[in-house]
């Protein structure tokens, strides 16, 4: 395998970010929190910001499908910086020991909000060290769907076939490997170790 780009998604790799740890504050059982995140503001309502559809327009398309969670649902967005829990500092670290190396190009492929990725590139300086990134905000188009990852490697002139993919929604691995890339699917900074180790990218 001749590794020569290494691409990393954001969001559970690099950043921990769960709403649940905003919605833990608003609703006074697990329950409740549970039923909303699973069938009023769900992944898939959040994917379409991630997609490029306007916070606004995102919050008042769901705030009149379920009048009743008007303030629960404003809160999504207006208070989404309570939903970040900070770097995932060993896949942080493993992130900064490849760049030492001199050997690859360090790219990130994310799904996230244009307008809320604002926030994110503020509060992580290690942002600033990747040689680029893509954001599905930015370009009108997300994961798993091929387009992006095409933009990807024809904005940065990579070739997929030398690039490893390094993400840990299993539907964005199947995405990229239509796409060409090497992938792994991330399950936790330590697995990432050893399976970089095992493919001779990092050393022991």
């Amino acid at each position: 395998m001749n590794i020569e780009n290494i691409i990393f998604d954001l969001g559970g790799v690099l950043i921990d970010w769960n709403p649940r740890y905003l919605y833990r504050k608003i609703f006074s059982s697990e329950e409740e929190m549970e039923h909303f995140l699973k069938h009023i503001a769900t992944s898939e309502w959040n994917a379409e910001q991630d997609a490029g559809r306007s916070l606004k327009e995102g919050t008042e398309w769901l705030v009149q499908r379920f009048p009743p969670y008007k303030e629960a649902i404003e809160a999504y967005y207006g208070r989404w910086e309570e939903m970040l829990g900070g770097e995932i500092k060993a896949t942080v670290n493993i992130f900064y020991r490849l760049k030492a190396m001199r050997t690859y190009r360090l790219y990130a492929l994310t799904n996230w909000s244009a307008e809320t990725f604002i926030i994110a590139r503020q509060r992580f300086s290690f942002l600033q060290d990747f040689d680029g990134i893509v954001v599905s905000g930015e370009e009108k188009t997300r994961k798993p769907f091929l387009e992006i990852y095409q933009r990807l490697a024809q904005r940065f002139q990579i070739l997929p076939e030398r690039s490893l993919f390094i993400d840990d929604v299993p539907e964005n691995i199947d995405g990229a490997q239509q796409a060409g890339f090497h992938t792994l699917l991330f399950i936790s900074p330590e697995a990432l170790e050893q399976e970089l180790k095992a493919i001779g990218i990092l050393k022991g």
